[in-house]
């Protein structure tokens, strides 16, 4: 049997808010496999939210930047060791100056290869740890492109997002802003729910058809059920279809066709510090 120490069990209990024991056991049951355990907790009737495509980075700066014709915008992550340095003025400043310099890459290999004060990012990188004293890494690099693209920066560096729209229509700065917060805040796993994969979509079923029965729910009912509930799933998590966090009665695509019907999200990023 797997050993599971303590700062397992409290690490799965806060990506997952089930209680100590329940955790627990639901690492030995998984051997140790959080994302198992996290499927096993939520069979058990657990209320623990979907796992959601986070990217897991250690302490840094997360910046996204728009070109002046906001129609390419790009994340990365600067990740050093300590949110002593995370916070320091020079260290946000690099972090700045690498993100703009990003701008005009389409991969993080090409970015890493690019040239910055006559030396590659690459080797700007070695340099820097050596004046720092902590390990810095590029721990994410996201680009997008859209007929217009606007960005959001989480207070203190910790989240950006980009979203992505088909047109530029007149207040699409604010509508392109608030597009962007909502991501960084409900941080969906899709654009819609063409955009959820497969296996996401059959673990969802059957986790759902588990806690039914374990309802009592009669079989032959398990699969209408179980499409009523992965509709709720993919409106709790897909972009376009989670209410707005600015008015709840609307969904956020319908909050983007109410400035302008024409108007359609095209896609989004985000990056988190976690």
């Amino acid at each position: 049997m797997t050993k599971i120490s303590a700062s397992e069990v409290n690490k799965l209990r806060k990506m997952s808010g089930a209680g100590i024991m329940d955790c627990k056991n639901a690492l030995v049951e998984s051997n140790g496999d959080f994302d198992l355990a996290i499927e096993i907790l939520r069979k058990k009737g657990q209320k623990v939210a979907a796992k959601r495509a986070e990217r897991e980075s250690s302490e840094g700066a997360v910046i996204a930047k728009v070109d002046s014709d906001c129609q390419n915008g790009v994340i990365i992550s600067l990740n050093c060791e300590t949110d002593f340095v995370a916070k320091n003025d020079g260290f946000i400043s690099l972090a700045n100056e690498l993100a703009d310099l990003a701008l005009n890459s389409n991969s993080i290999e090409e970015f890493l290869n690019s040239t910055i004060d006559s030396m590659t990012v690459n080797e700007k990188l070695v340099q820097q740890t050596g004046v720092i004293g902590e390990k810095l890494v590029v721990g994410n690099f996201e680009k997008l492109s859209a007929a217009y693209v606007g960005k959001y920066i989480h207070a203190g560096n910790k989240i950006a997002t980009l979203s992505g729209f088909s047109s530029s229509s007149n207040g699409i700065e604010e509508i392109a802003k608030n597009v962007a917060m909502q991501a960084a805040a409900m941080n969906p796993i899709a654009l819609d729910e063409n955009g959820v994969d497969q296996s996401t979509i059959d673990k969802e079923i059957e986790i759902a058809k588990d806690q039914l029965r374990q309802e009592g729910k009669p079989e032959g009912m398990l699969d209408n059920i179980a499409k009523g509930k992965l509709k709720r799933f993919f409106k709790d998590n897909t972009l376009v279809n989670q209410d707005f966090i600015k008015d709840g009665k609307q969904s956020v695509a319908a909050y983007v066709k109410s400035n302008d019907s024409n108007l359609n999200i095209t896609g989004f990023k985000r990056v988190a510090l976690v």
